[in-house]
């Protein structure tokens, strides 16, 4: 190999090199190895805020760290996973809210715009009216990108008085280990819940046995299936209402 091309072979491979350095460095700074650093990771997210809780836990098997936070009239909730730095949940809510009971309820028509108003193309999965600590309120889940939203309305001022959101998990499944794919899962919870609508769909772990989680929303109920990953058995069913 002549002298010019050795050299310009050894700078790629140097280059190369630097950038995989760099890549590792900047993932080894992004991690959080203690609660210290969960705490001022939130108080950027959140400034001026005072810190309440702090917990360090595990969600599914990750190691996260979840902080809770007030900053005047609201209560925040984020969730950060531990090995990369990522915000896995966030989210809020108002402290206190009014009835307003004086007010006309709006519809579910103008809550629906005003959940696509605060998530821009959001797939709204349900739209359900409740009666909560006295307050009239629209309960909202939607679905954008990579995440699942949940946002409450005040029922009659249409004030968005809690929002949510959860990275959803990833829906890859084991087919070389022999389980159902994920689609089929969702089938076998809806053929039991015929016109349902699938809220959540995730493969878990579940005392060492794989299943998929499936959460469903019909009508005024939500329904939480435990589905054998291998045979496609349901192993848990529950049914509860919608709040």
């Amino acid at each position: 190999m002549k002298t010019g091309r050795m050299k310009q072979f050894l700078l790629s491979v140097c280059c190369i090199c630097a950038g995989i350095f760099v890549w590792a460095s900047s993932v080894d700074a992004a991690k959080i190895s203690s609660a210290n650093q969960a705490k001022q990771k939130a108080l950027q997210k959140v400034p001026n805020a005072t810190v309440t809780d702090l917990d360090k836990d595990y969600d599914d098997g990750t190691l996260v760290y979840e902080v809770e936070l007030v900053k005047g009239a609201k209560k925040f909730d984020i969730t950060y996973r531990a090995s990369d730095g990522k915000m896995i949940e966030y989210g809020w809510e108002k402290i206190s809210v009014g009835a307003s009971q004086s007010k006309p309820l709006i519809s579910k028509n103008k809550c629906k715009s005003l959940a696509l108003k605060k998530v821009k193309k959001a797939k709204i999965v349900s739209i359900s009216q409740k009666f909560d600590d006295g307050v009239d309120i629209y309960k909202v889940k939607a679905t954008a990108g990579n995440k699942r939203f949940k946002l409450k309305f005040h029922a009659r001022t249409g004030a968005l008085i809690e929002y949510q959101w959860e990275l959803a998990p990833s829906t890859q499944s084991s087919s070389a280990n022999g389980y159902i794919s994920l689609s089929k899962a969702k089938q076998v919870a809806l053929a039991d819940v015929p016109g349902a609508t699938v809220v959540k769909a995730e493969f878990d772990k579940d005392d060492g046995i794989a299943v998929y989680e499936v959460e469903l929303v019909k009508g005024a109920y939500e329904y939480e299936y435990k589905i054998d990953a291998k045979t496609g058995k349901i192993l848990e069913k529950d049914r509860d209402w919608n709040d």
